[in-house]
């Protein structure tokens, strides 16, 4: 009988631990520039090219208007009805408008000149009325033999540079005040020598005086020469306010030259209401000077 052969003996191997090498990655490559700004303009193309194909396509899906002739008043399809004007809006309504507009502007013109003028007009009166009230002031101080104080400054501001005379015998007159009632004492003062004129002409011109004056011949409706005439007729020139009246027959008196200072007196009251009246009548015609 065959026997089968032995088996060889079994030997212990050492065990072998297997060993695992991990893989290194390999770093990606940088993506040029260039692709970028490629794909990105290849972007803008493709939305420009789908932009102009809708609006195409829209503008395609619309219906078409007919193109024949319209009935008169119709409207087109899908025309817009324009909205109605306001009114005043055509030509014909805002040249209207304007001539309208043109007539205030020449009624308002007109209404600002005339109140101007008016404002003017108000303004010399003023000036008119202020000189008037200085020129009566002054006046009412010399009748009553007052002094004028702040009127001297008025009458040379509103006066002097027309009026430099006027204003001048004003001046001299309130510096040395005569009224009437001086006058008059002054007149019944003198009287005796007005009508005789003994203290000039002594006993034996005035004795013959009186003689020549018992016979006088003269035309009728022709006044009195006589002294006593002319001294009764200058006494009621003073009653009256005429001074002038009454210098005058003062003047032709045989005694006047006994009656030199009522005489200076009357002509400087008669010089200082004589200027006056020239003040006052510039002052009328707004010839005064404004302060």
């Amino acid at each position: 009988m065959d026997l089968d052969p032995p088996s060889p003996p079994l030997v212990a191997t050492p065990a072998v631990t297997p060993t695992f090498t991990t893989p290194v990655a390999t770093p990606p490559r940088a993506i040029p520039w260039l692709l970028i700004a490629i794909a990105f303009a290849i972007g803008l193309a493709v939305m420009a090219l789908a932009a102009h194909y809708y609006v195409r396509w829209s503008s395609a899906a619309q219906p078409v208007a007919a193109t024949g002739p319209l009935a008169p008043g119709a409207l087109a399809p899908n025309a817009v009805t324009p909205a109605p004007a306001p009114p005043g809006t055509t030509i014909d309504a805002l040249s209207a408008r304007e001539n309208e507009l043109g007539g205030r502007l020449a009624v308002l013109e007109s209404r600002t000149v005339a109140v101007d003028e008016d404002a003017r007009a108000a303004a010399g009166n003023a000036g008119r009325a202020e000189a008037l009230l200085i020129a009566f002031s002054t006046r009412r101080m010399l009748d009553r033999g007052q002094p004028l104080g702040y009127l001297e400054d008025q009458l040379r501001v509103r006066f002097g540079a027309r009026q430099p005379v006027a204003v001048g015998a004003i001046l001299q007159a309130a510096r040395t005040p005569v009224t009437l009632e001086d006058l008059r004492a002054g007149l019944d003062g003198v009287a005796p020598l007005l009508a005789t004129g003994a203290a000039n002409d002594g006993w034996l011109a005035s004795f013959r005086r009186e003689m020549g004056s018992l016979i006088v011949i003269r035309h009728a409706g022709t006044p009195s020469m006589l002294p006593n005439d002319r001294l009764a007729r200058a006494h009621r020139a003073l009653d009256a306010g005429q001074v002038e009246a009454a210098l005058a027959e003062v003047a032709h008196m045989p005694g006047a030259a006994s009656a030199d200072a009522w005489i200076k007196a009357a002509r400087s009251y008669v010089g200082a209401r004589q200027a006056l009246d020239l003040l006052e009548t510039a002052a009328v015609q707004g010839q005064a000077s404004r302060p």
